[in-house]
């Protein structure tokens, strides 16, 4: 008997193997591009959901398309609406795995095994590699069903646990709880419903208890995506729970109508092979659910955001204002270019705002605050610059053309704030944690330095926007004030050091912030000097 269990959990692992080895290598080989395909094609919410199926499908893990989705949710790249889409198209392509399953390729177990090595070992390019990687975790898969499968023989000769396994049909929601409380532990919802085929091979397992323990897997496997979420922003939160309640309200409909269903799996399903049974009841529910949901997506969405308010912004790197399908049209693509541009200055300026009050008075959710919006600032960055660079390639007038030069630098200029904007947040806490205290009139002197540099700042984002010279003239010359104050302080501070009116640590870090405050005016001086056109 011993030896039976010890079978059963080789096979055990050699599945969960074989699932790491073919996903890591499927991953490797498109992962990068299918990410890009998510982040590119999930306006529309068929195609988000026809997406997610199909990477679902080709990575073999409803798990990495979850977290790969929370993390571009994260990152401000996928909407609520657009995340929701992908993971019901991931719970659809999950399935892919089960139907594989029950096609009883195990007599092709050891050419599978054979292939995969021999690609690895000849392959010269990468991708090969990788490719053989595949097909040898999928025979490893294999292997580990058929080991299942000889080694749960056993439990045939055993009444009570038939007796238990029957009691799933006649009490379908102890076989929900069964299915998620394991899978919940287990964090695989394709390796419960690989023992169930193989449990089914052997006549231990009907459909009708086998269904409430699918449902259950279905439930189970959000844990991924809640672990995923826990660190991550609000929306991305928002899409764990959406997951989970799909899952879980997706159930209850079905437990609510199990006759039917089971009656419809049995019409298009062989009437022999319950662990073809089992595979079309998993991609049924789901594919069932995804239907039933798509209509009512929005209401669904607007339950999801009342149920889990957010306080405060939500951050979006994603630009609100460049239409790729202006850039025919140079002056109105311009426009748009230099709207989306003004976003991203406000943004690095209230990150400098927020960073030197924490330099005046420490506060962890203003450094917080910051740190998660300078990936805004890089984000914008590189999208604006792509947006003039494809700009560049249709004919512009002369006055346009210079417009858009100066544009391209101004984003420079812009990104070079934030980081400034970063350094100085990041400081803050230093000076927190080690405790540099500077004399009072240090600190008014700062005071009075960041109150020059927030209306440098703003005059030269106005002068941008505007494209005024005479605000542009008035910004620089703010920005020189700026320059000439931090020298005095500069020069003062030595000499409280000399006096011994400040700790020494004190001078370094005084000298590190007025540097970047200097840098940050010089950076704010060349956007306006831009808008004069003396760059």
């Amino acid at each position: 008997m011993l030896a039976y269990l010890f079978a059963f959990l080789g096979g055990i692992a050699l599945f969960f193997y074989g699932m790491q080895l073919m996903s890591d290598g499927l991953q490797k080989a498109a992962g990068e591009k299918l990410q890009g395909i998510l982040e590119k094609m999930t306006g529309f919410l068929v195609f988000g959901v026809l997406l997610g199926a199909l990477v679902t499908a080709v990575l073999q893990s409803s798990s990495a398309t979850t977290v790969m989705t929370i993390g571009l949710v994260n990152a401000g790249l996928l909407t609520l609406k657009q995340a929701f889409g992908v993971v019901m198209g991931a719970n659809v392509g999950t399935t892919m795995m089960a139907q594989l399953i029950a096609f009883k390729l195990t007599d092709y177990v050891t050419l599978m095994l054979f292939i995969g090595v021999m690609i690895q070992m000849l392959a010269k390019r990468v991708k090969g590699k990788y490719i053989g990687q595949v097909i040898l975790g999928f025979g490893i898969i294999m292997l580990g069903m058929e080991m299942m499968s000889g080694a749960v023989i056993p439990l045939k000769e055993y009444q009570g646990f038939r007796d238990f396994i029957a009691t799933f049909g006649a009490n379908p929601i102890l076989g929900v709880l069964v299915g998620t409380i394991i899978t919940l532990l287990v964090q695989s919802s394709g390796a419960i419903i690989a023992i169930l085929i193989a449990m089914a091979m052997q006549g231990l397992i009907g459909l009708d208890g086998a269904i409430p323990v699918l449902l259950g897997t279905n439930i189970g496997t959000c844990i991924t995506a809640v672990i995923a979420a826990i660190n991550s922003n609000p929306t991305a939160k928002r899409v764990a729970l959406a997951h989970v309640l799909f899952n879980v309200i997706g159930s209850v409909i079905f437990l609510c109508a199990l006759g039917p269903y089971e009656a419809l799996i049995r019409t298009i399903s062989p009437d022999n092979d319950v662990a073809r049974q089992i595979a079309n009841a998993h991609t049924m529910f789901n594919l069932i659910n995804t239907i039933l949901f798509l209509p009512f997506t929005d209401q669904f969405i607007a339950l999801v955001e009342r149920i889990m308010p957010v306080k405060g912004e939500i951050i979006s790197m994603r630009p609100e204002y460049l239409d790729t399908a202006m850039l025919a049209t140079p002056t109105v693509a311009m426009s748009l270019a230099v709207k989306e541009t003004i976003r991203m200055g406000n943004v690095a300026r209230k990150n400098v705002g927020i960073a030197l009050e924490s330099v005046n008075s420490f506060d962890e959710d203003k450094l917080k605050y910051v740190l998660e919006h300078e990936p805004v600032v890089d984000s914008l960055e590189t999208k604006i610059t792509n947006y003039l660079t494809e700009m560049s390639e249709h004919p512009m007038p002369e006055f346009l053309s210079a417009r858009h030069t100066s544009l391209l630098h101004a984003v420079n200029d812009i990104e070079r704030i934030g980081d400034h904007a970063e350094t100085l947040a990041k400081k803050s806490r230093m000076m927190f944690e080690e405790e540099v205290h500077f004399s009072p009139e240090a600190q008014e002197e700062l005071q009075k330095l960041s109150e020059m540099v927030m209306e440098a700042s703003g005059r030269s984002l106005e002068a941008l926007d505007q494209n005024n010279k005479e605000i542009a003239a008035e910004a620089v010359e703010l920005c020189r004030a700026v320059k000439r104050f931090q020298k005095e302080i500069r020069k003062n501070h030595i000499s409280r050091l000399g006096e011994r009116k400040c700790e020494p640590i004190a001078g370094f870090v005084m000298l590190e912030l007025l540097i970047n405050m200097k840098r940050i005016a010089d950076h704010s001086k060349n956007i306006a000097q831009l808008v004069q056109g003396t760059f």
